[in-house]
């Protein structure tokens, strides 16, 4: 199967932290406690100058997006030391707020190439947190298998212009599944990078993919995921290799990128584009 509209990817433009609201009329806002009952585990990674979604796949383990780890101007890695997630964040409150110990992003994400179609399929990245969140107050969420055999998936994400509370899209779906990549129709934006896909499976809510990359368009909403199994996989065996966080969460390397090919940081990798309008 060929994957969709391949030649926008090279067009797209640098993520940043400010920029046009998305339209929100297919997205419910999570605002009370009750609103967020199975979504706890999905949170907000506070950075410096932005953020972007995150959530559990174990007590002190959070997936989210590479490019989420690099600084938007410099291209290099983030210290962990100013991020924070937040569990299932809503105005102002939290229900569990935790620094970050380590990360690392994966080893075949190349900040200097842009949105290449490498890049999103490897645009996932691990936190570990200072300390476990227990799963009575935020359940982790398993992976899928990554066959949706067409089924209806959704999107639980923060975004421009709905920072201050989760949203989610109840029902989006896959269009094209490829070479590792998924393309979507679901409703994020500049912030929702990092935030899960979900499918069901087994009768239960996993993760299907990570937002990476989109197109933010009055006329159609277009946006790029990974398959991840393989790359969580990839990204434990990476953390087991860094040095141990300490107890107060602080480490001698905080973050880390193992380098392909002699790869060097540059500019963040992430994308999401405004289509001109005819």
């Amino acid at each position: 199967m060929k994957l969709w509209h391949p030649h926008i990817l090279a067009a797209l433009l640098a993520l940043t932290p400010v920029a046009a609201q998305a339209d929100t009329t297919s997205l419910t806002r999570l605002t009370q406690r009750g609103d967020l009952l199975g979504f706890e585990a999905v949170g907000r990674i506070d950075l410096p100058g932005g953020f972007c979604t995150g959530v559990l796949i174990a007590p002190d383990l959070v997936l989210t997006a590479a490019h989420c780890l690099y600084d938007t101007q410099s291209g290099q890695l983030r210290d962990t030391t100013h991020m924070t997630f937040r569990a299932g964040y809503r105005d102002g409150k939290s229900i569990a707020e935790v620094p970050v110990a380590r990360a690392t992003a994966h080893a075949a994400y190349q900040p200097r190439s842009g949105t290449s179609l490498s890049n999103i399929r490897h645009d996932a990245a691990l936190l570990q947190l200072a300390r476990s969140i227990p799963a009575i107050t935020a359940a982790p969420f398993a992976l899928h298998s990554g066959d949706t055999n067409g089924d209806a998936i959704s999107v639980v994400s923060y975004g421009q212009g709905r920072a201050e509370a989760l949203s989610w899209q109840r029902e989006c779906g896959v269009l094209d599944h490829a070479q590792g990549l998924f393309v979507f129709n679901c409703d994020v934006t500049y912030g929702s990078s990092g935030a899960p896909v979900f499918a069901s499976e087994q009768g239960r809510p996993r993760i299907l993919s990570l937002i990476s990359t989109g197109i933010v368009d009055q006329s159609q909403k277009l946006s790029y995921g990974m398959e991840l199994p393989s790359i969580v996989t990839a990204l434990k065996q990476q953390l087991r290799t860094m040095p141990a966080a300490r107890a107060s969460g602080t480490l001698s390397t905080n973050a880390k990128r193992i380098k392909v090919n002699n790869g060097t940081n540059n500019n963040t990798g992430a994308k999401f584009v405004r289509v001109p309008s005819n």
